[in-house]
């Protein structure tokens, strides 16, 4: 199974959208600080996660999920979530 994730970052609210093969070793690479494109954005949080059978199909939706409507359906997808993290 791969794995596509969402996290959002608990230093500036924003999201990161990635894939694995490992969620708990991925995620917690990221927490320490290991990951480039999060390090900055440390600690983070998991807020969504979707299993994929292969790489292919978890490559897919993770760029999908970084479109404008990808990023339309995780609003929607977690609108009660995002809104008691980050009230408007």
């Amino acid at each position: 199974m791969y794995y596509t994730y969402v996290l959002q970052s608990i230093k500036d609210n924003g999201l990161y959208t990635g894939f694995t093969k490992n969620l708990k070793l991925r995620f917690e690479q990221h927490n320490k600080g290991l990951v480039e494109s999060t390090k900055d954005r440390t600690p983070v949080t998991l807020i969504y996660y979707e299993a994929c059978l292969d790489q292919n199909d978890a490559t897919k939706r993770e760029k999908y999920l970084k479109t404008y409507n990808g990023r339309r359906y995780l609003a929607k997808r977690l609108k009660s979530y995002l809104t008691r993290v980050n009230p408007v």
